[in-house]
């Protein structure tokens, strides 16, 4: 087993590696946010917790969607069918058009969620602000999410950590500028930290358009070749596979984004320093991640090429590689959770939150990272649909549903606590449903049903 799978893990560590410094990259724009925010004040910060929550659920499942560009192309690629290549990213470009309007429309009706958070007027008007100006990022955003999936089925990575690690330091410049007033005279607060996303997101789409136009790889699939309308078969191919990847990633994402809307009717204090740690998770799952990406890839390569053995090594060599390692860096974080969460805020309260919350976040790496290696090889043999019901039992069911009863109404409430313990029992749900469910699938395919 071992001599089997050591060579596709490097494989994957090598392909992996671009991906999770985009990623940390990416989720840095979030942890400067907290970060520059928070000193601006705890009204802002909580308005930021809110409404980041709500917009990152909103365009995470709508770049999920996006994202059945990668399964499709990487099946092309293990297939040799490059001419086919081309026509479905001009496809994928209609359908980041389509889910945009989508997306505008929920953030800028935001009354049900924010109903929800029962929050202070003044925090809801910060929220509401943020949200808005973040309407404009939404479009860039997903048409970079395209760029990437292509990036990573085709792999070629590379270009993706350039881009956001420019995009990141850009936005916490141009952010630390805005949120202060350091470059208006005015101190924006929160909807100066969504300025400059906004901002930063529009840069980073034109350089990934830049990549794809001059970039050796992608000449021979002449993406640019010419402009076409909808192409309703393409279009179907992509839905299929992208609404449960989509609505997968809003199950999975709002589970937790949705936390932070339940935990401020706990006071400003609390939901700031769940966002601390909300962030630390965010960071902390982008190894596995990044890992399940490469692994997706590859695996959906190997399926195009018809290559089961391949396949299916692939995706057992993700799941050890990453299931290692998120166990190291549970310990780890366990470890130095004060260092960690002290730089963040200089409000005892919300620290005190933050540190005894870290416990939850390090102790369900292992399961995190066994589920979501399985989830991406499952997409990449196009299998989506019996994922996302899982999802809905583990993150909805268990973990928010379960959060809700244990912080609020079981016998002796948990408070924040008990939504972080119901993750931690989701996750390990999960972990056994996919994982169960790939062996099942590699099972079947071997025998040719």
């Amino acid at each position: 087993m071992l001599r089997t799978t050591r060579p596709l893990a490097w494989q994957i560590a090598q392909l992996a590696w671009p991906v999770l410094i985009a990623q940390l990259a990416s989720i840095g724009m979030m942890v400067a946010d907290t970060v520059i925010v928070g000193r601006a004040g705890t009204e802002d910060l909580a308005a930021v917790a809110v409404g980041s929550g709500i917009y990152v659920s909103v365009a995470l499942a709508l770049a999920g969607v996006v994202q059945a560009l990668s399964p499709v192309v990487a099946h092309l690629v293990g297939a040799q069918k490059g001419d086919e290549i081309g026509p479905m990213v001009r496809q994928g470009v209609w359908l980041v058009l389509l889910l945009a309007v989508v997306g505008a429309l929920v953030l800028h009706f935001p009354g049900p969620l924010l109903g929800w958070a029962e929050l202070a007027p003044e925090i809801e008007a910060k929220a509401r602000a943020y949200m808005n100006v973040l309407i404009l990022a939404l479009p860039a955003g997903l048409g970079y999410r395209a760029f990437a999936s292509v990036a990573n089925a085709v792999g070629r990575p590379k270009p993706l950590m350039v881009i956001a690690l420019v995009e990141t330091v850009s936005h916490a410049l141009l952010a630390w500028l805005l949120v202060g007033g350091h470059l208006t005279g005015t101190p924006l607060g929160a909807v100066g930290a969504a300025v400059s996303q906004a901002i930063c997101v529009w840069v980073a789409l034109g350089a990934s358009l830049l990549v794809m136009l001059k970039g050796e790889v992608y000449r021979p699939y002449n993406i640019f070749r010419r402009l076409e309308g909808i192409h309703w078969r393409r279009q179907a191919e992509l839905l299929r596979l992208g609404v449960p990847m989509g609505f997968s990633y809003l199950v999975e994402i709002s589970a937790f984004t949705l936390m932070a809307v339940f935990v401020a009717r706990l006071g400003a204090e609390t939901v700031a320093g769940h966002r601390i740690v909300a962030n630390l998770s965010a960071l902390t799952y982008m190894l596995p991640l990044s890992l399940a990406i490469a692994t997706s890839a590859l695996v959906g390569q190997a399926v195009g090429a018809r290559d089961e053995t391949r396949a299916r090594r692939t995706a057992m060599a993700g799941l050890w590689l990453a299931c290692g390692l998120s166990v190291l860096m549970g310990g780890a974080l366990w470890l130095a959770r004060e260092a960690v969460v002290a730089p963040v805020s200089s409000d005892p309260a919300v620290r005190a939150v933050a540190v005894g919350l870290v416990i939850y976040i390090a102790v369900y790496q292992f399961c995190d990272a066994a589920q979501t290696i399985a989830a991406f090889a499952l997409r990449g043999y196009k299998v989506t649909f019996v994922p996302l019901l899982m999802h809905i039992t583990c993150f909805w069911l268990i973990g928010l549903g379960g959060g809700y009863w244990l912080a609020f109404h079981a016998p002796v409430p948990q408070g924040v606590a008990g939504f972080w313990q119901a993750a931690v029992a989701a996750t390990v749900a999960a972990s056994v449903l996919l994982g169960g469910l790939l062996l099942w699938v590699i099972r079947n395919r071997r025998r040719g049903v």
